[in-house]
């Protein structure tokens, strides 16, 4: 095997990211809802989602994020799915349904039959996102049943094809400074009729990657993140509930703890595209080489790293209980998720992402573990 102990997968089914969002419609009073969190009766919630908020990230600065923080004894944790990244996160928030099911498996991965990889952020423009991802969203469902469903986000991602694949059914609010968000976020509250309101906040994650989740600058914008977290809790509507949670935590990675896999011809021999990202790699390889491939990554990488083979991952639960048919395809023939430290760059084909100081996709609690916060008024 990999060399390092055993690790659990995201616990689909009971406490992950993909079991909020029907557990939400289900206290809305949505028919035919799970509720695997056990969530109350509400008419009006709030999910603000603050990307890279990682539960230990969030649990070691009490003194950047007090207001935060004096949530977290009534809170509870959950898992992001795997791999620990944007698009997955958003996709299971969005469906409500593990990895395996909504098909986003990773950051980057192979469309199947062209040879090419697809950026799950940026998008393909040959790619449909309601083909890529075909499975109803929870807006949807929730205005079927009469729930009004809105988005406020920036104005940027308004048409982006990840917005259409995980949020197609909400109506989409653009708000692009915090004041912005808060307001609209209010505004959609204060509706006479039942409703579910997601908010997203991505400057905490980009700061992160830029400067390290154990740079000044990090925590200068936590304490940014718990200011707007307790002005919206202020100004909910009578009979709101706010909850707070995130898409992912983040490590930070040194210089030493990098492999840099363009020059590593042990880990390219045999391999057509290397997708995901720098702690979670799906590795797509030549016709008759996946034995090969997965022997060499597993002796180079023991005690830095988790490697199965696309079928084990599957067997093991990664990407959640049910690996649909047309997502298989799509998971790498050898997938990867970096311990400790460690970050499988590539420096010649992603200089931009092989800079980055904090990183995430892996299943280390650091980077698996977010908050859910709940403020009732």
């Amino acid at each position: 095997m990999s060399g390092v102990p055993a690790v659990a997968p995201p616990r689909y089914g009971e406490a992950a990211l993909a079991d909020l969002t029907p557990s939400l419609l289900a206290a809305l009073g949505v028919p035919g809802e799970p509720n695997p969190l056990g969530l109350a009766p509400v008419t009006k919630v709030c999910l603000l989602l603050i990307d890279g908020l990682g539960y230990e990230l969030l649990r070691d600065h009490p003194d950047r994020a007090p207001y935060l923080c004096s949530l977290l004894d009534t809170g509870r944790v959950l898992t992001a799915g795997f791999p620990a990244t944007t698009a997955v996160s958003l996709a299971s928030v969005g469906t409500g349904l593990p990895p395996g099911e909504h098909g986003l498996v990773g950051y980057t991965v192979a469309i199947p039959d062209t040879g090419r990889l697809m950026h799950q952020l940026r998008w393909d423009p040959d790619v449909d996102p309601e083909v890529w991802q075909p499975n109803e969203t929870v807006y949807a469902r929730a205005r079927a049943a009469g729930v009004a469903a809105s988005h406020v986000g920036p104005t940027l991602f308004r048409q982006s094809g990840l917005t259409r694949a995980t949020l197609r059914g909400a109506r989409y609010q653009g708000a692009d400074t915090v004041g912005e968000r808060i307001m609209r976020t209010v505004e959609l509250l204060e509706a006479d009729e039942p409703c579910l309101v997601h908010a997203y906040y991505p400057d905490l994650d980009a700061t992160g990657h830029r400067n390290g989740v154990g740079s000044e600058a990090w925590r200068l914008q936590l304490e940014h993140v718990d200011r707007l977290v307790e002005q919206l809790a202020a100004r909910l509507p009578r009979g709101a509930v706010l909850y707070v949670t995130a898409d992912h935590g983040m490590v930070d990675v040194p210089e030493e703890t990098r492999i840099d896999v363009d020059a590593s011809p042990e880990l390219t021999d045999g391999v057509a595209l290397l997708g995901g990202e720098a702690r979670a790699r799906h590795v797509y390889v030549r016709d008759g080489a996946a034995e090969d491939v997965l022997a060499a990554w597993r002796e180079l990488l023991a005690g830095k790293a988790w490697v199965l083979g696309r079928e084990e991952a599957i067997a093991t639960g990664w990407f959640g209980p049910k690996v649909a048919d047309w997502v298989r395809p799509r998971i790498g023939d050898v997938v990867v998720a970096a311990c400790g430290q460690t970050a499988l760059i590539t420096r010649e084909r992603e200089p931009r992402e092989s800079l980055l100081i904090g990183m995430h996709g892996s299943m280390t609690p650091a980077e698996l573990l977010v908050p859910l916060l709940e403020v009732r008024v």
